[in-house]
């Protein structure tokens, strides 16, 4: 979680700094933020893009690390993701239809849908607190 962290500060949309890092057997297998799309502008540069009170100018860190990974030919599938917030409930969809198996989240994020459906899928949902990460 230290490491999404780590990557969370090179989000380009002020809003909020997200990062993620899928991991398999301890192995860093991508990572992503949340950001425009490759080649657009970015928030901090031509300001946010807003749309019932969310800016969708940006890709969630969840996707785009799930898009460095296809990108990259690496396989996700039976892997797990840490995330700095739980993922919105679009991003848990791409996760779980991407074969990962836990995900691992700091700060809740508005979507309650999230764990209904991953105890459907059998996928583990692990709350990591972040204050306690930044106090060691």
């Amino acid at each position: 979680m230290r490491i999404a962290l780590e990557v969370a500060t090179r989000s380009t949309c002020d809003r909020k700094h997200i990062g993620a890092v899928i991991v398999r057997d301890r192995t860093i297998l991508s990572t992503g933020y949340n950001g425009s799309i490759r080649g657009l502008a970015h928030c901090d540069e031509e300001g946010h893009m807003m749309e019932n009170g969310h800016c969708v100018r940006t890709v969630h860190a969840e996707a785009n690390a799930l898009a460095q990974a296809a990108k990259n030919g690496v396989r996700v599938e039976a892997s797990e993701i840490y995330i700095t917030t739980s993922p919105c409930w679009t991003c848990f969809k791409l996760l779980a239809n991407s074969g990962i198996t836990k995900i691992y989240y700091g700060e809740f994020y508005r979507d309650n849908r999230i764990f209904d459906a991953a105890k459907e899928a059998n996928i583990q949902l692990v709350h990591l607190s972040i204050k306690d990460l930044c106090s060691d």
